[in-house]
């Protein structure tokens, strides 16, 4: 999950002298919890709830009508006409103690219709990062069919586990991962390219590929599916929460800077590892008035909302607070608070449609409505 709990929190001890400084540098990118005019026109409506630990919510294209809400002690629960049935259960497989850990996110194949091939990250028993893949058949997941894809060894901290799958407009998958705990990145994992902890990875012909690195604990990312766009909501360290973007036409290697930068501020630049490209945040926000963890979400690309079309949702953890953005011309633009405020926002997830929805680690989904 993204750093929320007591312990994460010792982690993120505000640098006052500096975050102050700091507010007056990047004043022209930063959106403060209270900055810009909340509207009305759309919402984010909570249409169901009691869900155990809700972390993500997805919906293969092929099922419009059936939602799968991933939860965090290691399950998932489908939701279609009002009704709930269990569509996996690995709760023996997964380690969901701290709430960083868990069963974090489900992954569709884009042939799931046909081959019933899905993917699920988590934390297994040993406190390691793990990804397999499982078939599916009348409704329900077969344990027999589970292959595991990948481990990667998270067992120094039980925190910035990373949490995302998501397949690429290049038919592949991608996994997000943290930078293996603790504060500050001691061991300099995500500038180091011989290790997978801080990375973005693709799975290509079987093996897994550094797609980007640099990063901190990129609980959610996405890919715009109208055009491929790569976005990341990026967790940060003591002071700053960034949004990352990145568009499909880029080519090579992406170093998004953690842990020589927080945000757009230098954290331990000595530590910058110069291979490929330095892509900096096109969003960036303080923890000011009790923010402190980014949840990255969407490019809202349904038809129910028309005036949401093309703006990219994300939020903070922390305080609830919603906001969206455009990209243009490789900028952010337009940034404004939603008017919904949604507590432990874990996630948010699409629809086969393009609709919107979010869930909370309270029990609550939600979606975005006009």
């Amino acid at each position: 999950m993204p750093n929320h709990s007591p312990r994460a929190a010792s982690h993120r001890l505000v640098r006052v002298v500096g975050a102050a400084v700091l507010v007056g540098i990047f004043a022209a990118v930063v959106s403060s919890a209270s900055g810009g005019s909340q509207r009305a026109e759309y919402r984010f409506r909570q249409v169901a709830s009691g869900f155990d630990q809700p972390a993500y919510v997805a919906q293969p294209k092929s099922e419009p009508g059936r939602l799968y809400i991933v939860e965090r002690p290691g399950r998932i629960v489908t939701l279609a006409a009002g009704k709930r049935r269990t569509f996996l259960d690995i709760r023996s497989r997964v380690e969901s103690g701290y709430t960083e850990q868990g069963l974090l996110s489900v992954a569709f194949h884009p042939g799931y219709a046909k081959n019933h091939l899905f993917y699920v990250y988590y934390t297994n028993k040993t406190g390691d990062v793990e990804i397999d893949s499982f078939r599916s058949r009348s409704g329900h997941a077969l344990l027999s069919s589970r292959k595991q894809l990948l481990v990667v060894n998270h067992r120094a901290n039980d925190n910035h586990d990373g949490g995302q799958l998501e397949f690429g407009p290049d038919g592949r998958l991608y996994a997000g991962t943290g930078d293996g705990g603790s504060g500050g990145d001691p061991p300099n994992n995500s500038q180091n390219l011989s290790r997978k902890l801080g990375k973005l990875l693709r799975l290509n012909g079987g093996r897994w590929q550094i797609y980007a690195y640099g990063l901190r604990n990129p609980w959610r990312f996405s890919f715009d599916r109208a055009n491929g766009d790569l976005y990341i909501g990026d967790v940060g360290q003591n002071a700053w929460e960034e949004i990352d973007y990145r568009p499909r036409s880029a080519t090579g290697l992406a170093n998004y800077g953690w842990s020589a930068y927080e945000g757009l501020a230098p954290y331990n630049i000595s530590r910058l590892n110069h291979t490929g490209t330095l892509v900096k945040p096109v969003q960036v926000y303080s923890h000011a008035g009790g923010n402190c963890s980014v949840t990255g979400g969407y490019v809202y690309r349904g038809s129910g909302v028309p005036s949401a079309k093309g703006r990219y949702f994300y939020g903070d953890y922390c305080t609830g607070i919603i906001w969206s953005l455009r990209i243009s011309g490789g900028k952010a633009t337009g940034n404004r608070r939603e008017s919904t405020q949604i507590g432990s926002l874990s996630s948010f997830g699409q629809g086969a449609n393009g609709a919107l929805y979010a869930v909370s680690l309270d029990g609550g989904l939600y979606k975005l409505v006009g």
